[in-house]
């Protein structure tokens, strides 16, 4: 087939652009929340494990940490479970959370791992209780109704929050050049398995790692202010302000308020990007324009 010089030129140009992105990351840790359409669309899947191979090939060290709500809530429904919410957090009694350490820890977990590997990848699976990676405690919830006091929280069962997060699991299988793919199921000091939110998981991952970046893949462009403007460029005050004033609300809060913790104790950037964008981690780490939001 006959050289395309236009075409030749233009992936030139792109790779020589990479190249000062690809110098700066060589060698930092980059922790990854994979969630939302880029965890369940076939193509989004194969973009997704292509991205991250090539990432670790030119020298960055990775850590992922996987969703699974709507996987979780499709093997209930098989089951005959019905699936409760308070304030957005699954309600997770015993029975629920055997569902979710299969899911989160066994197919979830295991078709990312896979997927990797069969691009050329060495991804291997864990759960927090591999090594044991996360210590977590049982979550209270305050109820919005009674007021915040202990004896009128709600109950959401086997949902918790992250105790303490073991860096030396994470630094022996990065040591052996591994990528490892978390689920994000913690175990109490009684030995309680406990359903955390991953986003939560992905921040308190990288605080441990000092990670130069924490990436969280969503279904949205980004940050959004009043007039549905994306916000590109953001301080961690200015993130408290958009909090205070409500245009930072709902579903978004667990993954800003992961994004600024993180950033508030050590890691340099956080970025919120579209996960429905094919390559969307190459084009935020790669090029000068980048997507989404970036908290800094």
């Amino acid at each position: 087939m006959a050289l395309d010089p236009n075409r030749a030129h233009n992936t030139a140009h792109v790779l020589t652009a990479a190249l000062p992105y690809i110098q700066r990351y060589q060698g930092k840790t980059i922790v990854i929340k994979y969630g939302g359409n880029a965890m369940t669309d076939a193509h989004l899947k194969e973009s997704f494990a292509r991205d991250i191979v090539l990432m670790k090939l030119v020298g960055i060290r990775l850590v992922i940490v996987h969703g699974g709500g709507p996987q979780i809530a499709e093997q209930l429904k098989r089951v005959g479970k019905e699936s409760k919410f308070i304030d957005g957090m699954r309600v997770t009694d015993a029975e629920t959370m055997d569902v979710v350490e299969m899911v989160l820890g066994g197919l979830v977990n295991k078709d990312i791992v896979n997927l990797i590997n069969a691009h050329g990848g060495r991804a291997i699976g864990l759960t927090g209780k591999d090594g044991p990676l996360i210590e977590a405690r049982k979550m209270i919830l305050a109820n919005s109704e009674t007021g915040s006091s202990a004896s009128h929280a709600a109950d959401l069962g086997h949902v918790g929050e992250v105790e303490h997060v073991h860096r030396e699991v994470l630094d022996y299988f990065a040591a052996g050049d591994f990528v490892p793919v978390i689920a994000p199921i913690g175990v109490g000091k009684d030995g309680a398995s406990y359903n955390i939110n991953a986003d939560l998981v992905a921040g308190k991952v990288a605080e441990v790692m000092q990670a130069e970046k924490l990436i969280l893949l969503t279904n949205t462009v980004g940050l959004l202010d009043a007039q549905e403007n994306l916000l590109t460029g953001l301080s961690a005050s200015r993130v408290r302000e958009l909090i205070a004033d409500g245009t930072i609300h709902s579903g978004m809060l667990p993954k800003i308020g992961s994004a600024l913790e993180a950033v508030e104790r050590g890691v340099r950037r956080a970025h919120i990007i579209d996960g429905r964008v094919e390559h969307a981690l190459l084009l935020e780490l790669f090029t000068d324009e980048g997507i989404g939001t970036l908290i800094e």
